[in-house]
């Protein structure tokens, strides 16, 4: 059997303490919101998100999600820049380290608690999209 054309893309909820925080501090990561509602609809590059108005305590501080870029020490200047935790209240980010795994990743937490780890890109990789 084969598989049917059209699919677009897997586009995950994310949980919201605040919506209005969580709107805001996407939009100062760099998302574009392209949808507001009931849910909002986030776009950088590729990727995209679901904003919900939901929260769950257990399910948001154990959700991580990755954004993959192509220069994490650009990324991680303009993750600084932002002051994230006087703007938002999020938790500290933690500077882009090279894991044991292979990637260089920076750690940003948003308004709810949902972990990003923002990895560099390395040329070798394929993306998945």
């Amino acid at each position: 059997m084969t598989i049917p054309d059209g699919g677009e893309a897997a586009r995950p909820f994310l949980p919201t303490l605040d919506f209005g925080a969580s709107r805001a501090f996407y939009t100062a990561l760099g998302f574009t919101q392209v949808f507001d509602g009931e849910v909002a609809i986030f776009t950088i590059g590729a990727t995209s998100l679901i904003l919900q108005r939901f929260y769950q305590k257990d399910w948001a501080e154990n959700c991580m999600m990755q954004l993959a870029v192509d220069d994490i020490a650009d990324w991680w200047a303009r993750i600084e820049a932002l002051d994230l935790p006087g703007r938002f209240g999020v938790r500290p980010p933690r500077p882009p380290k090279r894991e044991p795994w292979g990637l260089t990743v920076a750690y940003v937490f948003d308004p709810s608690g949902v972990l990003w780890h923002i990895t560099d890109r390395p040329a070798a990789t394929p993306d998945a999209t």
